[in-house]
């Protein structure tokens, strides 16, 4: 017997072409795909230049940004806010930058308190899939 999925997408262009849904929600638990520093349009904010393994500190700070928003948007539709988010990963290739913006733009999306109380693991990598991309941040959340 199959279990019973919903999924949701953004409409960027890759979905389709890399066959994925952006989130799937079974029962009480949404898996939600790694999200980048897109726009709606799929446009990469404050894209790094190709092969630049060191970034500014302000492309980092925008490109995580603009996933906690993309992520946010999915939570929306499933009617959850990141309180309901119980894990996130992220995946950045310079761990330095991300490492000194990460606890702002965290702070921003999960309100500024002692700690967010979300289990977080972060992972330095040589690429991602995008020109230009240097952070993806996956995330599990409960509804309820």
């Amino acid at each position: 017997m199959a279990i019973q999925k919903t999924t949701y997408d953004l409409g960027v262009p890759w979905e389709k072409a890399a066959g994925y849904a952006q989130a799937v929600k079974v029962g009480d638990t949404i898996y939600i795909s790694g999200q980048l520093g897109h726009t709606a349009d799929g446009t990469m904010v404050s894209p790094a230049p190709e092969g630049v393994q060191s970034v500014d500190r302000a492309v980092m700070k925008d490109q995580l940004t603009q996933a906690y928003v993309n992520a946010r948007t999915i939570l929306d539709h499933f009617g959850c806010t990141f309180a309901n988010v119980v894990e996130e990963v992220v995946f950045a290739t310079d761990i330095k930058a991300a490492l000194a913006v990460m606890r702002e733009v965290r702070d921003e999306f999960y309100g500024a308190a002692d700690k967010p109380q979300v289990a977080n693991t972060t992972v330095g990598t040589t690429a991602l899939a995008l020109p230009g991309q240097v952070v993806e941040v996956k995330f599990i959340a409960r509804v309820g």
